[in-house]
């Protein structure tokens, strides 16, 4: 575990802990990228691995926006791809879903810790609620925040500040656990405390300094660490 990011002044008592859920909950991430690849492809706009990893952590209807400004493609409308993406997304997680090694013990201590417990993602809700019932932790997650319902995806503060709002807590109150890079910029614009847990595509990326902690695995956010974090950057 290493430390990065700014300290910055303890200001709110640590109230809530909101994760992401594609790619820190559930390893989503290739799921997502193997099922762009093939309806795209469907379409004619063929995607490299770099090519979906620029879009990772953002609002799928933006991803699809995104790419038929840049490829524009004749028939089938932005919506139904959506549609597409999601629906092969979501019978993967239904078929396949597993939690990501380190996820419910990181569920289990919120709670040992008496702490508020969210998702704040950029899947549609149909997508999040499959995943809670694939990893069976519905009674465990206080709200459930969908990008979807926001006017701006991630990057954009909005679906974690809907979040803080949602539990009744200050943003500076909370703690997120993020996988991208455009989910650490998200959290940190809503002026939240951030760890991440990147993979090694990912890891090298500069961006990720924004984040207060980067963690090799979900494992390594346990008791410890949260009272490490609560010292450094919380009253």
């Amino acid at each position: 575990m290493t430390a990065a990011g700014r300290q910055t002044p303890a200001g709110e008592t640590l109230q809530a802990i909101i994760f992401d859920v594609d790619g820190v909950l559930i390893d989503t991430e290739p799921v997502w990228r193997r099922v762009e690849t093939e309806v795209f492809g469907s379409l004619g706009v063929h995607l490299t691995e770099a090519d979906c990893r620029e879009t990772m952590g953002v609002r799928i209807d933006e991803v699809v926006d995104l790419w038929h400004s840049r490829r524009p493609w004749l028939g089938a409308s932005r919506r139904a791809v959506v549609d597409r993406i999601v629906a092969g997304v979501a019978d993967d997680v239904r078929r396949n879903g597993t939690p990501i090694d380190g996820a419910l013990d990181a569920i289990a201590m919120v709670r040992r810790a008496g702490l508020a417990c969210a998702l704040a993602s950029s899947s549609p809700l149909s997508l999040i609620q499959a995943v809670m019932t694939a990893l069976h932790i519905t009674t465990e997650v206080d709200v459930v925040c969908s990008a979807e319902q926001e006017a701006h995806g991630k990057p954009a503060p909005d679906v974690y500040l809907r979040a803080a709002s949602s539990l009744g807590v200050a943003p500076a109150a909370c703690l997120a656990v993020e996988d991208s890079v455009i989910g650490v910029l998200s959290a940190r614009a809503a002026g939240m405390c951030c760890v991440v847990v990147p993979d090694a595509h990912t890891a090298t990326d500069p961006r990720l300094d924004a984040a207060m902690r980067r963690l090799s695995s979900l494992r390594e956010l346990d008791e410890h660490t949260l009272e490490e974090l609560r010292a450094a950057y919380f009253a």
